[in-house]
């Protein structure tokens, strides 16, 4: 009985863990798509394209098939952001499809 509780806690230490991996590592490709989006001379697809490769190759690519980039304006500065959806891994990978939503800015260079 012990033995099974404490296997039930390790395993939900690991998944807790791996779902703040997972948000990390978002968080990450959907700033650098910003970045990547706000240089001069780039596009906002080619930031999007870049946070859904970078997802694709860190993560499953079910992650990467709700990636929007779009220019906003914000207290007057021109930025960047790019917004990732997906699923909240709750069993290993699988979990809602609308679990999280991360967002990653960067300020336009070219309006600079």
């Amino acid at each position: 009985m012990v033995t099974a509780l404490l296997l039930l806690l390790g395993l939900g230490v690991f998944q807790l863990a791996f779902a703040l991996h997972v948000r990390v590592t978002l968080i990450d490709c959907a700033a650098e798509g910003a970045r990547v989006a706000a240089g001069i001379g780039s596009d906002l697809e080619l930031g999007k394209q870049r946070a859904k490769t970078l997802i694709a190759g860190a993560l499953n690519p079910d992650y990467a098939a709700d990636v929007t980039a779009e220019k906003v304006q914000i207290e007057g500065i021109d930025l960047v952001r790019v917004t990732v959806n997906a699923p909240l891994p709750l069993i290993g990978l699988f979990g809602p499809v609308e679990g999280i939503s991360i967002t990653g800015h960067a300020v336009d260079e070219a309006s600079l």
